[in-house]
């Protein structure tokens, strides 16, 4: 049997990794909070990176061979036919999203969010002086066509350029949309003249069974724009790199981006990439399966130890979206975890400041005996 990609024990963990997961809180605090893989390095990416600096291939990279990689893994993932001219390589993902609603949208101007959701999109937003306009998604983590409708008009009252914000597949609630949905947002979108740009990181997380949409390949979604990256499916996040991707119609928007920042991608962040979508497939395939079963494993330990947590089984991601509002732990229930069970989760509040009380998000992209523990730790509390 091959060594499990998601084995390591809580102790080699401390010993072996320097990262901010690790390192934010107090040694005796569990963290499950940051979406970062308690994995097992890709052997393709540990040889091309080696390989890389061992013959002092440490320079600027070059843009044109990455996004010719990533339109090959995206014909073969996903049947997209993405043309590399239509791809700009940016130094990652959520600088590529706020960059783009700098073209798309003017200073003091309205961006839409989904919430529960991904909480940099907040402080992107809020740091590229933009105004937020909130259109919730549904108890059940979907896309809510009334309040997007909603959230369009105000949005684009007086005439205001607006931009909608979306997360695909969803984080947190790790919904793969599906292309009907995909396909209303683009129908509501163009009826108010939205413009969408879609941050697609957690594509490659998409499980067996489920399916991942482009939001470009949807039909109207010719003027939006999509941003990718495989630093999430491969557990790159210290190799940095990304593509903002464009529509047919979108074009002349991405041609706005300045050249300045294709300067911010890291070399050895695309040398990595490549070496992830062209030849660690298999691993993250086997990857797949194990955060597959530590759903299966949370299920049963939740029904377990804390049966009154709600959950819906995502589609995608490694994460989870827990309903903690029947434990009577207040509004943050991931402070109490931490303070009184040593366990560091997501704070439901940060995703979501009005609906996200009561929540946490659990990363479970880790040894399934560290996520018992985990989930021990959470019961302990009450």
């Amino acid at each position: 049997m091959s060594t499990p990609i998601l084995g390591a024990t809580e102790a080699d963990l401390r010993r072996d990794r320097t990262s901010v997961k690790w390192l934010a809180y107090e040694p005796d605090v569990l963290p499950l909070w940051v979406a970062e893989m308690d994995a097992l390095p890709c052997p393709a990416v540990v040889e091309a990176v080696s390989a890389a600096l061992a013959r002092g291939d440490t320079g600027y990279g070059w843009g044109p061979r990455y996004a010719g990689e990533l339109a090959r893994y995206a014909r073969e993932a996903w049947a997209w036919e993405l043309d590399p001219g239509d791809a700009v390589v940016v130094a990652d993902v959520m600088i590529g999203v706020s960059e783009m609603l700098r073209v798309l949208t003017d200073e003091g101007g309205p961006v839409v969010v989904s919430p529960p959701v991904y909480d940099s999109f907040f402080g992107f937003v809020e740091a590229v002086g933009r105004r937020r306009v909130d259109a919730p998604l549904t108890a059940q983590g979907r896309l809510d066509p009334e309040a997007l409708r909603a959230a369009f008009a105000t949005a684009t009252a007086g005439g205001a350029r607006a931009v909608y914000l979306l997360c695909n597949p969803q984080n947190p609630t790790g919904v793969a949309h599906s292309a009907a949905e995909l396909a209303a947002l683009a129908a509501l979108a163009r009826e108010y003249g939205v413009r969408v740009v879609s941050d697609e990181i957690h594509a490659p997380l998409t499980h067996p069974g489920a399916r991942f949409t482009p939001y470009l390949t949807v039909p109207g979604s010719e003027d939006a724009v999509a941003v990718f990256s495989p630093s999430k499916g491969w557990n790159l996040a210290g190799l940095k790199s990304a593509a903002v991707l464009a529509g047919a119609e979108a074009r002349p928007d991405l041609a706005r981006l300045h050249e300045v920042h294709t300067h911010g991608s890291s070399h050895l962040g695309e040398i990595a990439h490549v070496a992830a979508m062209r030849d660690g497939r298999e691993w993250q395939a086997r990857l797949l399966d194990e955060i597959v079963a530590n759903h299966d494993l949370l299920g049963r330990l939740l029904a377990q130890h804390l049966p009154e947590v709600g959950w819906v089984r995502p589609d995608a991601t490694y994460l989870a979206w827990l309903d903690c509002r029947a434990l009577g732990l207040g509004d943050d229930p991931a402070a109490v975890f931490r303070q009184r069970g040593r366990v560091a989760l997501g704070s439901g509040p940060r995703y979501d400041p009005t609906c996200g009380q009561g929540f946490v998000r659990l990363n479970l992209a880790t040894s399934p005996a560290i996520l018992e523990d985990a989930v021990r730790r959470m019961a302990s509390v009450l």
